[in-house]
């Protein structure tokens, strides 16, 4: 019996290798490929000389983007990494359970074991004095109106053109750069030092009419007075030149005018950590394609922030906070819900292709704040929003749903999770510029389709 006639028994639901090349819609090679990725496990029937697969776990990664080869083409574009594996409903980097990560590492240190596989407690990332400066004049030229994203942008290119070393590609000096450019784009967006901004206004008000005035009240003026105090107390979260200063507080000074108290820093953080890479995304994509042009690190960079800035990609979480606002707003998920899908618009912040129960970054946060009393109306909100929705629909969160309760919590703008997402990611794109560097050079070209006319057409 060969590999594509094994017989498939419907008790235990095994698929030859035809069939689950058919249902993922690639070529039987590819699903070998999948196999030695660890996307899928493969198993020899007794007697039998070709592998089976187990149909549930087929049609799983089929939902999670097993990709379709486009025909004539050479076959999909599968790169091979050994930074991210995204398996069921857990993430890990280089094996490791981000959510263990989160738990015990800063963002700095995660990066650094992430690019090097060294675990170096206590690292701290720093700027360079000409990046910096060159970072904040070109974003101070802005018009006031610029969003963060724009800001991000032109503070890398100016990084950049700062840095005559910048088409370097050893190693060394692209870690070099990694470790300066990240706190280099932190620092180059303005403090947010005015007073409490309107979306905390509007999500305090509305959480105290949502869970009772008395009780919402209590909790949110109780939590406020915390915060204040824990501020006061403490020092000012040092400038980024400071070499103990972690980034979290740097970035939390970005985002917020609301004082800083532990626990939602502990959120940020982990926050960081989770989101610095997620396989190939769209704008990962493109950073590997600008590596193996070989870009240097700062134009990499570009290349993910240009994919990032979609409205498909980054802004995700935006849409969520908005969403949540409402909902506190009119003291209701249900019509809130409503409304979107009458619309014809999902839900924000439900769901995810590549997981078919929860987002594990999700749950991570979710469990970090509920220790962040401030937090608690905005995290109704969203459960809220899941009950609803599961009723009709198998949605769970996803990260975006997560990052919305933290910034309707603490007093952030709409694009606050769009701001956390980049700068977390930068480092992300970083390691995957490290491997892509020691690949082939410009190896990253599928071959097009031509679909126009056919040849020879006359002058026009």
């Amino acid at each position: 019996m060969t590999d594509h006639d094994v017989a498939q028994d419907p008790d235990e639901r095994r698929l030859s290798t035809r069939e689950a090349a058919d249902r993922l819609g690639v070529k039987p090679e590819t699903v070998y490929a999948y196999v030695s990725r660890g996307q899928l496990t493969s198993r020899r029937e007794p007697g039998g000389r070709g592998s089976t697969f187990d149909a549930k776990e087929v049609d799983a990664l089929a939902r999670r983007g097993g990709r379709r080869e486009p025909s004539g083409a050479g076959g999909e574009l599968a790169v091979r990494t050994g930074i991210t594996l995204i398996d069921r409903d857990h993430c890990y980097f280089r094996g490791v359970d981000t959510s263990e990560l989160a738990a015990h590492h800063s963002y700095e240190e995660v990066a650094e074991w992430l690019w090097t596989g060294e675990m170096r407690r206590g690292i701290r990332f720093t700027a360079p004095h000409d990046a910096l400066t060159a970072a904040r004049r070109a974003v101070d030229a802005l018009p006031a109106h610029t969003g963060p994203m724009d800001r991000l942008q032109v503070a890398v290119i100016a990084a950049a053109a700062a840095d005559p070393l910048r088409f370097d590609l050893s190693e060394r000096a692209v870690l070099d750069t990694a470790r300066t450019l990240i706190p280099t784009l932190v620092a180059a967006l303005p403090r947010r030092t005015t007073g409490r901004p309107p979306a905390q206004a509007g999500a305090e008000e509305a959480g105290a009419k949502k869970a009772g005035a008395g009780q919402a009240a209590a909790e949110l003026g109780a939590a406020g007075r915390r915060a204040a105090e824990l501020g006061a107390a403490e020092k000012p979260a040092p400038e980024l030149g400071a070499e103990d200063g972690l980034l979290a507080p740097r970035l939390w000074s970005r985002l917020t005018s609301e004082p800083a108290d532990p626990p939602s820093l502990r959120v940020l953080d982990a926050a960081l950590v989770l989101l610095i890479d997620h396989d190939l995304a769209a704008s990962t994509l493109a950073v590997r394609v600008a590596a193996s042009a070989r870009a240097h690190p700062y134009a990499i960079v570009s290349a993910g922030f240009g994919a990032l800035d979609g409205a498909l990609h980054g802004a995700a979480s935006g849409l969520a906070h908005r969403m949540l606002l409402e909902v506190l707003d009119r003291g209701s998920a249900a019509a809130v819900v409503a409304d979107h899908l009458r619309a014809g618009r999902r839900v924000p912040g439900l769901g995810h292709p590549l997981y078919p129960g929860e987002d594990p970054r999700a749950r991570a946060l979710f469990a970090l704040l509920e220790d962040v009393p401030r937090a608690r109306p905005a995290l109704q909100a969203a459960r809220d929003v899941i009950t609803t929705t599961a009723r009709h629909k198998e949605w769970r969160a996803n990260v975006d749903l997560a990052l919305a309760v933290l910034t309707v919590a603490t007093g952030m703008p709409a694009e606050a999770g769009e701001t956390i997402f980049a700068v977390a990611r930068t480092a992300g794109w970083i390691a995957h510029a490290l491997e892509e560097y020691d690949e082939p050079p410009l190896r990253m070209r599928p071959s097009g389709q031509y679909s126009g006319p056919r040849p020879p057409q006359p002058l026009p």
